[in-house]
């Protein structure tokens, strides 16, 4: 396996990392909330008085930070080499996953692990060891 130098960007990795980070430490010093995503949105939906506005300004932040981006720089084109079908599955398994694990990759892998958790070590081992077995038997046994 060779690295794809033409799409290889360690500036802009180390850039969104550290802007994960701190965002995830501000939100735990000044509101003492976890950012885990999927938390946020359920919680959201429960509608409960004082919760409504850190939570919309928090998920519009994340809508609103792609095209704050593509002012300064073009976005990326991604590209996705799966069929409508298999990405609603994958969606379905994803939010059935979060919801067994009690949380999902931002909450346990970015937030749980810098706090410690052992919970949250193991949640993540899970959703890598999952993404990771998912990825070789469609790639190198199903392809």
């Amino acid at each position: 396996m060779m690295i794809d130098w033409e799409h290889f960007t360690p500036i802009w990795s180390l850039t969104g990392g550290v802007l994960i980070g701190v965002s995830a430490a501000l939100l735990l010093l000044l509101n003492g909330r976890i950012a885990g995503i999927s938390g946020i949105l359920g919680e959201l939906l429960k509608r409960q008085p004082g919760e409504m506005r850190w939570r919309m300004a928090f998920l519009l932040g994340l809508l609103i930070a792609p095209a704050v981006f593509s002012i300064f720089l073009p976005f990326p084109v991604p590209t996705i080499e799966a069929s409508n079908g298999a990405l609603l599955v994958a969606g379905l398994l994803v939010g059935i996953g979060t919801r067994y694990a009690g949380g999902c990759t931002s909450g346990h892998g970015v937030c749980g692990l810098s706090r410690l958790s052992i919970r949250s070590l193991i949640a993540t081992l899970c959703f890598m060891g999952s993404g990771m077995a998912v990825v070789f038997v469609t790639r190198h046994l199903i392809a």
